[in-house]
Parts: C-alpha cells; structure tokens; sequence
C-alpha cells in the first residue's frame, strides 16, 4: 500500500523557490539568444519566460518583439525571425529569406545566437558564485575533522561499516571535505574504503551491486553515511512524549534506564528496545543541572525530537574568506570544477554497470527538492548557480531542438560552408522536440511515481 504524506508549508517554501530559481534562469538564457540576435539585427518576434500555448498570462508588444508570460511552467524561449524552432512557422519560411532574418545571417553570427544561452548561464553561475565567495566566503567540514567518525546507514552497516569509523580514503583517494568522500565511492566506483575502527586501520570491501543500490536508494532515504555527532535536542514535537516528560531543546540526553547515551544513533538503537515500556532518562540541562525524567515510549519507538546536526556546533570547519580578486578567481575555477563533475555525473550514468540512468531521471519536483524548507540566500544562490551550470550542459547537447542540435548544424556549414537544407532541420527539430517532450513526460511522470514510494 502506497502513502502520500505532505508538508504543504515545507513543500509552499522548496517550490517558491523553485520557480523564482528556474524562472530568473530561463529568463537569462533567453538573453543570451535576444542580444546576439539583436547585435546581428536579426528581429526577435516574441521573448516568453514559460510557454504559451493557445494563451499567455502576460504579453506587451514593444518595437518588433512581443514580451510575455506563458502557462505552461517549463522553460521559455525567443522566436527569431526565420529560423526553423519549435514554432515550425512553415508560412514563413516558405518565403524568400529577408536581411531581419536570422537564416540570412552569416554561419559564425547564427552560431553566436544560439551559444549566447549557453554562455550567459556559463556566465552567471561564474558570477553568482563569485558573489557567494566574496560574502561568505568557502565553509565546509574537512574529512579530518570528522572526529566521532560517521553514522552509518543500515545499508554501509550491512557491507561491514560501523558507526564511529573514521575515513582515512576511498579507493586510495584521500578527500580533503568530507561530503567527497561519497561522491568518491559513487563514480570512482571504488572496491574499498580505508577507515579507523578503535584506533585501528580497517579495510572494508565494497561488494559488487552497492554502487548500484545506493543509487537506487531514492532522494528521501538517509545517506549512505553521515558524520556522527554528540546527542543534543535541537527540538521538541508538540505534544510528543518528549514534549510530556519535559524535554526541552539543548538538553543532552546522558542515560536511559542506565544505558550511556552519547551520540544519536545510540539513542535511536536504545529506544527500539524499549517500544511500549516505560524508561527513566537522565539529562543534562543548557544550564548544566542533571535531571530524571520518565515516559513510556510509542509504539513506534520515537520520543518526538530532533537531533543539533549543525556541524559548526561540533567541529572546526574550515572557512576561507577571499579578497574581491581572488572571489572572482574562485567562482570562475568553481564554475568549471562543478560543470566537470556534472558531465563526470552524465558520463557515469551511462558507462557504469553499476549505474542505471531511469532511476536518475527527475523532472521538477526533483529539482524543487533540492531546496530547503528554509529560505535562506546562500542556500538558494549556490543552488541557483549549479542548476544555471546543468541547463548550459544539457542545452549543449547535440539533439535537435535544443540549443546544442542547432550548433551541430551551424559547425557543419561554418566548416563546408553548405547550409543544411530547411526541411532536413524541419524534420530534426521535430524528431528533437518529440524525444525531448517523451522525456519530459517521463522523467516528471517519473518524479510523481516517487512520491507514492
């Protein structure tokens, strides 16, 4: 039996977000193509942030160009006069080609036309990310400093890791950050994993088959690992049992029914042996009194309350803070880092016999996902800029109807200097459009599927 259980506010804050995201970046892509087309004189018939198909929420005619609104949430475009797009205005290309119009132009502008999307997301990923290092700067937890070692998920618990291993290296590769380590282990697809284990230097194997499932695993199940840390109450549910025997945030749970509590998986493992029993709960208060409490706890083996995850509560992390220069240095270097490991990413999905490429498929709900219940601007800048970096990669894809297709046939003609015919580009383009919408379809059926999961 499936089950849909949803956050309407937690899901109101990922999807605002979502669309303020994707909206400001379609909305500079099409730039990309505007200016150019501009700069060539080629006319622009219509610039549109989403689709509008049959209607428009929002249009204004200014100069050449209508400005507008679509209904249909997946993207935008620009209609440059004369160019075989998703439009197919067969009328007008049945005329003879006019001095406005983009098949007019010489091969190297049309082909400066189409990669200006591309570019100018290039472009702006650089900059948003220069901006998140000059005001920020970089923070992240060191692999090092991971001190009480990882908590492991029942999945690394069952190939042999255990919670409080320390890792040295991953397939032989030693990660400065933490959150690497993972990354390593996937497309690296290593065969061990090098920990501490009491002080001990441990090998563990990775079987054949784990890659795959834990690419399987879904988006909502807990990771592979995390880092461990003390057990601290961030928060209380209301009216939980944790709630009713007078727990309250930055208490530390020290005992229960005598049992030492010092990390939170401990905690979890104690209270599943207690399901329906009454227990006693020793605890340490913010202001360091030692109180005992008691309770009976649920069925369901869960008191109500979250545990501090935030790193910098536990560890030394590492800051690094950047002059004006040296922010721009590091969002360009940051920029090319991150679109190399999204192609690594692609490449893998489709080399890797570990890898199967449906379960990676997700539409706008995946993305939407990524977002956190809270708004918070380094969250959404850094995420806005890595999916900036995503639609420049899959835009340059070679498959007609996207921006990457047109360049294949502009690199053709610009090289033989033989434009291809406009009924072969017809044809392509409506191959490509219809292999793009299955996938669409697909990946977004594939997004709603997952949420009866």
């Amino acid at each position: 039996m499936y089950t849909l259980a949803i956050d309407f506010a937690s899901v109101g804050v990922k999807t605002a977000q979502f669309i303020l995201s994707f909206s400001i970046l379609v909305v500079l892509h099409e730039l990309g193509h505007f200016i150019p087309a501009r700069l060539f004189k080629a006319r622009v018939e219509k610039f549109y942030l989403f689709f509008d198909v049959k209607f428009s929420l929002f249009k204004k005619k200014k100069g050449d160009t209508e400005y507008g609104i679509g209904w249909f949430p997946l993207g935008g475009y620009v209609k440059i006069a004369g160019m075989v797009d998703e439009s197919m205005d067969k009328e007008q290309l049945a005329q003879a080609p006019q001095p406005w119009e983009y098949r007019s132009k010489k091969a190297y502008q049309k082909l400066g036309i189409m990669l200006g999307g591309i570019i100018f997301n290039i472009i702006a990923a650089m900059i948003i990310y220069s901006f998140i290092y000059g005001i920020w700067g970089e923070h992240y937890l060191s692999t090092s400093q991971v001190k009480y070692g990882i908590e492991a998920s029942e999945e690394a618990k069952a190939i042999g890791f255990k919670n409080g291993d320390k890792i040295i290296s991953v397939g032989g590769v030693v990660s400065e950050r933490f959150d690497a380590n993972l990354t390593q282990l996937i497309l690296s697809e290593a065969k061990t994993v090098d920990v501490e284990r009491d002080g001990l230097p441990t090998t563990i194997a990775i079987p054949a088959g784990t890659i795959k499932k834990l690419l399987s695993s879904g988006a909502n199940k807990k990771s592979f690992w995390t880092y461990r840390t003390p057990f601290t109450i961030s928060d209380v549910a209301p009216g939980s049992a944790a709630d009713k025997m007078g727990l309250k945030a930055k208490d530390s749970i020290l005992y229960i029914n005598n049992q030492s509590i010092a990390y939170f998986d401990q905690l979890q493992a104690t209270l599943s042996q207690y399901k329906n029993a009454p227990i006693q709960v020793v605890v340490a208060r913010a202001n360091n009194e030692i109180d005992t409490l008691t309770t009976t706890v649920p069925s369901n083996g869960k008191l109500g309350i979250v545990a501090a995850m935030d790193p910098d509560r536990y560890f030394s992390t590492v800051t690094k803070n950047f002059s004006i220069g040296g922010a721009m240095v590091k969002g360009v270097t940051n920029t090319i880092d991150k679109l190399g490991f999204y192609v690594e990413q692609f490449m893998f999905l489709f080399t890797s016999k570990e890898a199967n490429a449906k379960d990676s498929v997700g539409g706008m709900i995946t993305f939407a996902k990524q977002f956190p219940t809270e708004f918070t601007w380094l969250s959404f800048l850094s995420l806005t800029a890595f999916i900036s970096i995503i639609l420049a990669f899959m835009n340059l894809l070679p498959i007609p109807g996207l921006d990457g297709g047109y360049v294949v046939f502009l690199l053709f003609e610009l090289f033989t200097g033989k434009k291809v015919s406009e009924k072969v580009m017809e044809k392509a383009t409506t191959v490509g459009l219809v292999l793009l919408l299955a996938l669409m379809v697909y990946a977004n059926g594939m997004d709603i599927f997952r949420l009866f999961k």
